[in-house]
């Protein structure tokens, strides 16, 4: 490319990364609608655009990330509540009840910031990262 010429950037659908991060918030209030979101982000990453394919990426990371700490903060919770029968799991319960709410804050935090990198039209820089 000379001097003279300019780098010209195609422009890539937005519409669906932004329905599965709008898919994922309404999920953490019904929880259904993240599972629709997850199935379109795998069934569009491997036809979409180098910038999309990364939001693609981290929504699904963003999922399974997320569903590992439910997960682990469900056996908590399950653990601590037959245990605080005698007292003794209310520690675990109560430590289960809170990963539970970090991690839906977590999830929330993480789908507005990717829904900010795909309004400016930009590839997400890190989307295989856990953390935000």
């Amino acid at each position: 490319m000379t001097e003279t010429q300019t780098a010209v950037v195609t422009p890539e659908d937005r519409t669906l990364p932004a329905v599965v991060y709008g898919l994922y918030l309404l999920g953490l209030v019904n929880g259904l609608t993240i599972l629709v979101g997850l199935v379109i982000a795998y069934m569009n990453r491997d036809t979409a655009g180098p910038r999309m394919r990364t939001h693609y990426t981290f929504l699904i990371r963003t999922f399974w990330i997320s569903i590992a700490w439910f997960v682990i903060a469900g056996l908590l919770v399950l653990f601590g509540g037959v245990l605080s029968l005698v007292l003794v799991g209310i520690p675990f319960l109560m430590l289960g009840l809170f990963i539970w709410g970090v991690v839906g804050i977590w999830f929330a935090i993480r789908c507005v910031v990717g829904l900010v990198y795909l309004s400016q039209g930009e590839a997400y820089p890190r989307p295989d990262t856990w953390l935000i």
